[in-house]
C-alpha cells in the first residue's frame, strides 16, 4: 500500500514540485495562511486542486513542504571541522533579503498553528523535527571530536537558542534577522552556552 502511495505522490517532476512550492509561498506572502485556499494553489499553478490533494493530502502539508524546500541545503551536510565553522554555515545558507523574506513568513505561520492544529503537526513533523535532527547531526559530529561534552546540558536547546535569536530579532529589535546579528549571537551566546570557546 505504501509504495503504491508514493508511485502516486511522484508523478510531479522535481522542477514541476519547486515551482509549485514558490507559488504556494507567494500566496502565502499575498494573503496570508487563513486566506490560502487550494483553489487558489490550483489557479495559480495551472493544477487540478485533486493532483494538488493526492500530492499533498492537504493545506498543511502543503505549506509545510513549501517552507522546507525553500531551505537551501541540509546543515546536517556541512562539516567543516568545527562546530563554530557549522553554525556560521548555517547563519550564511540564506542573504539577508531571503531571511527577512523567511522570517516574516514564519512569524505569521507561526500565530496560524494555534488556530490549525493540522498546520501544527505538519510543521513539527515535516519542518521542526528534520531541522532538530539536523542540529543533532552536526552537536554529535562537535562532541565526537571533543568540542563539547556530551553531558552538556544547553546540548537540548540548540533549537530554542537558534529560534529564539532569529525571532527575537525582530520582537525586541523591531529589526530583521541578518547574517551579521545571527553570527554574533552564535559567537556570544550558543558558542558560550555549550562550552565552545570563540577564538
Amino acid at each position: 500500500m505504501t509504495e503504491v502511495a508514493t508511485a502516486r505522490r511522484s508523478r510531479i517532476t522535481p522542477e514541476r514540485e519547486a515551482e509549485l512550492y514558490e507559488a504556494v509561498l507567494d500566496l502565502l506572502r499575498e494573503v496570508g495562511y487563513d486566506a490560502l485556499t487550494m483553489d487558489a494553489v490550483a489557479a495559480r499553478t495551472r493544477s487540478s486542486k485533486a493532483t494538488l490533494y493526492r500530492q499533498w493530502g492537504g493545506k498543511a502539508e502543503l505549506v509545510a513542504k513549501a517552507m522546507r524546500h525553500s531551505k537551501p541545503g541540509h546543515l546536517a551536510d556541512v562539516d567543516t571541522g568545527s562546530l563554530r565553522g557549522d553554525l556560521h554555515a548555517f547563519a550564511l545558507r540564506e542573504d539577508d533579503c531571503q531571511m527577512e523574506q523567511n522570517s516574516a513568513l514564519m512569524r505569521a505561520l507561526a500565530m496560524a498553528t494555534h488556530a490549525n492544529p493540522d498546520l501544527l503537526r505538519a510543521f513539527k513533523e515535516l519542518l521542526i523535527e528534520p531541522e532538530m535532527n539536523e542540529f543533532r547531526v552536526v552537536l554529535q559530529r562537535a562532541v565526537d571530536r571533543g568540542e563539547v561534552r556530551a553531558d552538556n546540558p544547553a546540548l537540548e536547546y540548540l533549537m530554542h537558542m537558534m529560534l529564539g535569536g532569529f525571532a527575537a530579532r525582530t520582537l525586541i529589535d523591531e529589526l530583521p534577522p541578518t547574517r551579521e546579528f545571527l553570527i554574533s549571537y552564535i559567537d556570544a551566546v550558543v558558542l558560550p552556552a555549550l562550552g565552545v570557546p570563540v577564538v
